[in-house]
């Protein structure tokens, strides 16, 4: 059922893959995200409905596969020099793109049509890749630093649980909050 998730492949698979992500994008903006139906995008990407069925299996699946390849994140953390700054800039900047209207629905998305996990990992897995970023640069200048598993769980796993069910007064202040609360429990902070 999900042998999509498991190799990004090559070749026309790999085309195959690539209009139909592209037809969900665009079928989305025009007609919006309710209105889409498998053979509307099987004839944007000029492939048959039949076609979406053995790759993603339904709608959902396929919406579910678009919407972690929206959360991928496109650049690297930005560099600001010390630990405390880069990750409460990349905590804030997380929080503003999951927080939005969009990031949500990709959120959903990516959750809905995934009944084996293999989506919320991977979501999961580009948080971690970031955070892992901004802690080796830390430890490359000399900075004490917490490992991923300790980010993940004191600064990243809150501010999904709040996007996700308490969406309500959530601010940058309060992303701010868990680094800085997070730091200075771990000794990373300056």
């Amino acid at each position: 059922m999900s042998r999509h998730k498991m190799v990004r492949p090559g070749g026309r698979s790999a085309r195959v893959q690539a209009s139909v992500h592209a037809a969900v994008r665009e079928l989305e903006a025009e007609v919006g995200r309710d209105a889409l139906t498998v053979p509307m995008v099987a004839q944007r990407a000029g492939v048959t409905p039949s076609t979406i069925y053995r790759r993603w299996g339904d709608l959902q699946e396929l919406l579910s596969d678009v919407a972690v390849e929206r959360l991928r994140p496109e650049t690297p953390p930005e560099d600001h020099g010390d630990l405390a700054s880069d990750l409460t800039a990349w905590a804030e900047q997380f929080l503003d793109e999951m927080a939005s209207p969009s990031g949500r629905a990709y959120v959903r998305d990516a959750l809905l049509g995934d009944p084996d996990g293999g989506n919320a990992g991977q979501c999961s897995a580009y948080a971690a890749d970031q955070v892992q970023v901004i802690l080796a640069r830390a430890l490359d200048r000399g900075e004490g630093a917490p490992d991923v598993e300790t980010v993940m769980d004191g600064v990243v796993a809150p501010l999904m649980y709040r996007i996700l069910f308490r969406p309500s007064g959530l601010d940058a202040a309060y992303a701010r909050r868990l680094v800085t609360e997070l730091l200075n429990s771990s000794g990373g902070g300056q």
